[in-house]
């Protein structure tokens, strides 16, 4: 079991990206908020990356993410990493598969998740999950000795 939970954890990220995906196409029209001023959701389909570059090339991101993805799991699978790194990496890895997924299958992304206090872009659960793991692998190499 402790060489499974790193897996459960990318499959647990990935199982609940592909139900609020699922899920986002009955967002009514025009959104809904959330939590007034903060946090609302709102239906919108990515066909590029981050802020919707590469916007018209749909699925080369998600080849592009399938190529990272095979050569990570190739590179890390024999390494012995710090459990912090381990569960970013891990929630990443779940993110990415999530996204690359939706580029390879259906050439977008669909993004639901929308901060009202500030103009960013509408965003996802795996595009969440990737800013989270990322924080966690930086946390871990800038605070936490080996």
């Amino acid at each position: 079991m402790k060489r499974c939970w790193p897996w459960l954890t990318a499959l647990a990220v990935l199982i609940a990206d592909r139900i609020t995906k699922i899920l986002a196409p009955g967002i009514p029209e025009g959104g809904t908020v959330l939590i007034s001023g903060v946090v609302g959701l709102r239906y919108a389909e990515n066909t590029g990356i981050a802020f919707s570059l590469l916007n018209g090339y749909p699925r080369l991101p998600g080849v592009f993410s399938l190529a990272v993805i095979i050569a990570a799991f190739l590179y890390l699978r024999k390494k012995q990493l710090h459990p912090l790194s381990l569960a970013g990496l891990m929630m990443m890895l779940g993110g990415a598969a999530g996204n690359m997924i939706d580029r390879l299958w259906f050439g977008y992304v669909p993004d639901m998740i929308e901060f009202l206090f500030v103009r960013f872009a509408v965003f996802n659960v795996a595009d969440a999950c990737l800013c989270a793991g990322c924080a966690l692998v930086m946390i871990r190499l800038l605070f936490i000795k080996q």
